[in-house]
């Protein structure tokens, strides 16, 4: 076989990243599975559990820029089998756990670092560096990972979880953590050309960008200090901010108990977060071709609209299996399908090398937004016993992101910047 013939290397890396995103995204929904065993296990209650899952979020978010400046100079290798390491030690530990801040510290600030590293900077990051043309598609479908990391792992752990297992539910995840660092140290190489190759649709004049000069701290704060000066930065965060408050932080932590206040049974309300990560598997991919061809503005002022006007309409609904069926379809669909045209916007603006640092102070956004709907979703439901408020607020804040996404400049750089 000729070197044209074979399967470019960048695909079989995007495979293995696409697993470990897969996982990274089932060990970030499990707190919604373990909300109410650990009510029952420990008689905590629903807002503490809430917020030790808030600041889960909240360090999941704040580790993307420094994780994404850290694989620029240690290696995305080195970077990745440290996050599975911390997750798989997190997670087993926290089966030994008796009091909420053990859970915090586990599931909270652990795995949340851990998973942190593992997300969407990781996805923009491979995705910069191994690919020229499709780029939108790919980082579509690595994004899409998180969905698929629903689909697989959610009914799982929920069966699991159910019976007072929590413990099994958290030691899968572990597990799983676990045994891919011997596959991310054998079969994922750095960049292309340790392989003498381009990236996939690089011109024959292709130069790889040379990493930023400096430290950690210094490329994650130089990128955040010259981004934080435009308005499309603002714009961005701004509207990701909105989208993190609307997805995993409201409706991932608090549909399947939302769902059991209605009295559904938590294996079914986990089963409808596995119909969204379904559906969002083909809806992702789909927004990742269409930012290939149309304005990510406009995509994003629609995908926002829709998902605005499914939260408002949920509590208002009988919660039938129709209902639900449709809101789990139409909310799917919808789910991360914002990550393409927002990582798209942002390298137009801030460049390969910056991109997805930049992107990564972006999606730190999303999780403050997810962190804040954990919290105070579960807050109010303590205090009013229903979700009804929370969802309509979510759902109005997503017509102002659509708003924010109309008024955002582009901006083309050079590749090299």
């Amino acid at each position: 076989m000729t070197a044209r013939s074979r399967l470019h290397p960048a695909y079989l890396a995007a495979a293995l990243i696409f697993v470990v995103l897969l996982v990274s995204a089932g060990l970030r929904s499990t707190p919604g599975v373990l909300m109410l065993p650990l009510e029952q296990a420990f008689g905590w209650s629903r807002s503490t559990v809430s917020f030790a899952a808030g600041v889960g979020i909240l360090f999941y978010g704040l580790t993307g820029p420094f994780a994404a400046a850290l694989m620029q100079g240690l290696g995305v290798r080195r970077v990745v089998i440290g996050a599975l390491a911390l997750m798989a030690a997190a997670t087993l530990s926290s089966t030994l756990m008796r009091e909420p801040w053990q859970y915090m510290a586990t599931w909270g600030v652990a795995a949340g670092i851990g998973s942190g590293a593992l997300a969407m900077t990781l996805a923009a990051t491979m995705v910069n560096r191994w690919f020229v043309a499709r780029r939108s598609l790919m980082m579509g479908l690595l994004t899409a990972a998180t969905a698929t990391g629903n689909l697989v792992f959610l009914p799982v752990l929920a069966l699991l979880a159910e019976d007072g297992g929590w413990r099994r539910a958290a030691a899968a995840t572990g597990m799983a953590a676990l045994a891919l660092i011997p596959l991310v140290w054998k079969f994922l190489p750095e960049r292309p050309s340790d392989r003498g190759l381009a990236p996939v649709g690089a011109p024959g004049d292709h130069v790889e960008p040379p990493a930023p000069a400096g430290g950690t701290l210094t490329l994650a704060f130089g990128a955040l200090a010259r981004a934080a000066r435009t308005r499309t930065f603002w714009l961005l965060f701004t509207g990701f901010f909105i989208c993190g408050l609307t997805t995993n932080g409201l409706v991932g932590t608090h549909l399947i108990a939302m769902c059991a206040d209605q009295g559904m049974a938590q294996v079914q309300a986990a089963g409808l977060l596995a119909v969204m990560g379904v559906f969002d598997l083909a809806g992702t991919t789909a927004s990742g071709w269409l930012t290939d061809r149309y304005d990510p503005r406009r995509l994003l002022a629609i995908y926002y609209t829709f998902r605005g006007l499914a939260l408002v309409a949920l509590p208002f609904s009988d919660f039938s299996l129709l209902a639900l069926g449709l809101f789990a379809v139409f909310f799917g669909l919808d789910w991360i399908a914002t990550v393409p045209p927002t990582a798209r916007l942002a390298t137009e603006a801030f460049g390969l090398r910056e991109g997805p640092i930049v992107f990564g102070w972006i999606a730190a956004g999303h999780q403050a937004g997810a962190a804040t709907a954990a919290i105070t979703a579960g807050v109010m439901r303590a205090s009013q016993g229903r979700y009804l408020e929370a969802f309509v607020l979510a759902g109005l804040t997503a017509l102002i992101a659509a708003v924010a996404s109309l008024m955002i400049r582009r901006g083309v750089v050079s590749a090299a910047a």
